[in-house]
């Protein structure tokens, strides 16, 4: 070797195999770990086969299951779908895991749809925006990149207010089975430079409320929380529509275990999902469905529905079975690894696989492993083969993902903050791990559910029961972060009913302002007068980060090979809860004042 020293100081200063070997629904989206194309390329070929064959109207629509046991890749399969879709632009991209209320599937699949359309196409800009300017090329016979669109779109505006009236209406001449004309100005509106305008068209797009001035500034009908969840499969079916027109669609369905709740009829998040699945495959023009669970989730859950027969006919027309590695796989998986960290280096090593023994690879083979636990190998036997290397301590084994989890949410807080169901369930986790514990001179006894009929659930998320100076104190949490209008109103209004929903005290968790004038500031004045007592605690992106780090660690702790007393143990060794400024707040005697700093929700 004629570049020892560097050899050897590179495999002394890292541990490329020494990372969370988990793929999250958010790595689906960034290059992740190095992809290995020889591995399960019998699915991704098929994959790429049926999108093939729907681009080229051979069919008009193709349903594909994918069924493996936990830790064969089937997440990675998925990732190199969408790298190789970013890069020759054949379809756009549609990937779904997080289901956070199974009774709102439809509206749950718009946001989810939504916010995946955010995500950099193949032309260096959002898979809206390609949209965008598909539909717009179409209208008016021309030939704009979305970079030029852009351009045309921010240099017509300053001329011509009523631009996306216009065009809008241009488009509607050519298109006839558009139902609801807001949602073609909504996606013109994604083309705006204005980052203010492009989200706001697009929160609208994914059946959010907007500040009412937001809405009239866009040209957008806003509509009630209850019209919206039944005209949430409409929007969904137009937009899949609209997208057909130049596109195939590719729509994915992952991680469908890692949801035990049932919804009001008694399916799983996995009958649920493969049931919306069929609706989809029965109402949209051109589209491959991909819809990945375990062998056992097939057969137990997804053969017993009623309309079985109707549902695998249409989602699973082809299925496939991921593998177990052999060795040739596992030296294929191993190079790949290493020859990224070696090039990275600079460093050129005595072969593929080194510092291992590819004999002792290859008896793994035998094994039947899974790519987790090679790579787990990997991260145990890397050392110098001629030298011994003290081992280093060990250390936390929460401590990686939590990092990982960390990392991610910066790059999608935005998008987090605004899901009152994710924060309000990363709250309702940390409270729940404070059980027996007193903090700001309240002993935390349980954290329940609040007793609602129908008409009022999802307003106020939880409760939470407590001693405070021998005396029983119940604490209403009601998230309304990303919300405003009627049902900010809505919440507000619940929020001070104490008797109705066996409250002491009512605590609202959000960072905008709530405008003077309206009913919902009359509620919040009530809420917060001395006669209740109540309390507007600041939301922080900053404070809920590592909650919701934890809370999505917890939920994925069977891909992260992790206990449930592991992650408690390590939120509590580091004071993660324990500590947090959001959670001693919410405990704390209620100052009665509106919270400084409170976010212009209109900016």
């Amino acid at each position: 070797m004629s570049n020892d020293n560097g050899l050897i100081n590179a495999i002394k200063s890292h541990n490329p195999f020494d990372r969370p070997l988990v793929v999250r629904s958010q790595d689906i989206w960034v290059t992740g770990f190095p992809d290995v194309p020889s591995l399960n390329a019998h699915a991704s070929d098929a994959v790429f086969d049926a999108i093939e064959r729907v681009r080229t109207k051979q069919q008009s629509v193709i349903g594909i299951t994918i069924k493996a046991e936990r830790g064969l890749g089937k997440s990675h399969l998925i990732s190199r779908i969408r790298r190789q879709l970013q890069t020759d632009g054949s379809a756009l991209f549609v990937y779904t895991s997080e289901i956070n209320d199974l009774n709102r599937i439809k509206a749950e699949f718009l946001r989810n749809l939504a916010n995946s359309l955010k995500h950099i196409g193949s032309q260096g800009m959002s898979q809206w925006r390609e949209l965008a300017t598909a539909i717009f090329n179409e209208a008016y016979n021309k030939a704009f990149t979305p970079d030029e669109m852009v351009r045309h779109f921010s240099e017509v505006l300053k001329v011509n207010s009523k631009v996306v009236e216009h065009w809008t209406d241009r488009v509607l001449g050519i298109k006839h089975d558009i139902e609801n004309p807001d949602i073609i100005a909504a996606i013109l509106w994604t083309l705006s430079s204005n980052p203010s305008e492009e989200r706001y068209a697009i929160n609208w797009l994914a059946g959010q409320e907007l500040p009412q001035s937001r809405a009239d500034a866009l040209g957008l009908a806003n509509t009630s929380a209850q019209d919206r969840e039944a005209q949430a499969f409409s929007t969904v079916r137009q937009i899949l529509d609209l997208i057909s027109d130049y596109k195939p669609i590719v729509i994915c369905f992952d991680e469908l275990e890692s949801i035990l709740m049932c919804n009001d009829a008694g399916f799983t998040a996995s009958q649920v999902t493969a049931i919306l699945a069929k609706d989809l495959y029965d109402k949209i023009k051109r589209g491959v469905f991909i819809t990945a669970m375990f062998p056992q989730t097939w057969t137990d859950q997804i053969r017993a529905l009623k309309e079985a027969e109707s549902v695998t006919d249409r989602i699973a027309q082809r299925s496939i079975e991921l593998t177990y590695l052999k060795s040739e796989d596992i030296i294929a998986l191993v190079s790949q690894w290493l020859k990224d960290f070696y090039d990275q280096h600079e460093v050129t090593p005595p072969h593929s696989v080194y510092p291992f023994d590819e004999e002792k690879l290859r008896e793994l083979g035998k094994e039947k492993p899974m790519v987790r636990k090679v790579l787990q190998w990997c991260a145990e036997n890397w050392s110098i083969p001629t030298e011994i290397i003290t081992p280093p301590l060990l250390k936390h084994p929460v401590k990686s993902a939590f990092n990982k989890e960390i990392a991610a949410l910066k790059s999608k807080i935005k998008d987090d903050i605004e899901n009152n169901d994710k924060l309000a369930n990363a709250l309702r986790f940390s409270f729940s791990t404070l059980i027996g514990q007193t903090l700001e001179n309240v002993k935390i006894i349980e954290v329940v559910d609040v007793k609602t009929r129908s008409v009022d659930q999802g307003y106020i998320n939880f409760k939470i029961v407590g001693e405070e100076s021998a005396n029983i104190v119940k604490i209403g949490i009601a998230v309304l972060e990303g919300v405003s209008g009627l049902f900010l109103q809505a919440g507000l209004k619940r929020l001070i009913e104490y008797k109705k929903f066996d409250l002491t005290r009512g605590c609202l968790v959000r960072s905008k302002n709530v405008s003077s004038g309206s009913k919902a500031k009359q509620y919040l004045d009530k809420l917060l007068s001395k006669h209740l007592g109540g309390e507007w605690v600041l939301l922080k992106s900053e404070e809920i980060q590592p909650l919701l780090a934890i809370d999505y660690i917890m939920k994925a702790r069977n891909d992260y090979e992790l206990t449930e007393a592991q992650i408690v143990d390590f939120a509590r060794q580091n004071r993660i809860i324990l500590d947090n400024n959001l959670i001693r707040e919410i405990l704390s005697d209620p100052s009665g004042r509106i919270p400084e700093d409170t976010i212009d929700e209109d900016i």
